[in-house]
């Protein structure tokens, strides 16, 4: 297995380690630094924070997904938030996260993004975008559990997609 950390100043705001070497065609950094700074402002969160982004494979994210969910399949994406940020309200706007270096991990599967991107007729580099928007929300206290929960979410990374550059993924 290659596993790589990533880190090229202190101004970074993701750590990025790379378990499967075919994340590195991607050029996984730049795309998890600009996916993860776009969420930030757009929830209106400051810099200071650390995210890190772990780039691995379907056996790894299946193994991850059953020790801490319990459902030992794989999956595109899993978020483990440093802090309980969820709202207290459904529909609600999370708590904003306490002043710290790490706003918690985030891993991606390359398989189960690679199929995804290709049954959405879209590329790559989009879906992995759309994905690690997806797990820093989570990481910010967002949610998908119910309908007001998710319209939320939805509007959020369709406004940090956009801002890249990204179409609409719904």
């Amino acid at each position: 297995m290659h596993m790589m950390l990533r880190r090229s100043g202190m101004a970074d705001l993701v750590d990025l380690v790379i378990e499967d070497a075919r994340w590195e065609a991607l050029d996984m950094d730049k795309l998890a630094e600009k996916a993860a700074g776009a969420t930030l402002k757009i929830a209106g969160i400051s810099s200071g924070y650390e995210i890190c982004v772990m780039a691995c494979d379907d056996a790894r994210i299946t193994e991850l997904n059953g020790e801490f969910r319990e459902k030992p399949t794989a999956t595109n994406v899993l978020s483990w938030p440093a802090f309980d940020l969820s709202p207290d309200v459904e529909g609600g706007l999370p708590t904003a996260p306490p002043p710290a270096e790490s706003l918690g991990d985030i891993a991606i599967a390359y398989e189960t993004c690679a199929r995804e991107a290709a049954e959405k007729g879209i590329t790559m580099q989009a879906h992995v975008l759309h994905l690690i928007v997806h797990g820093c929300l989570h990481l910010l206290g967002y949610d998908h559990e119910t309908d007001k929960d998710a319209t939320l979410m939805e509007e959020l990374e369709v406004k940090a997609l956009a801002s890249m550059g990204v179409d609409d993924p719904y």
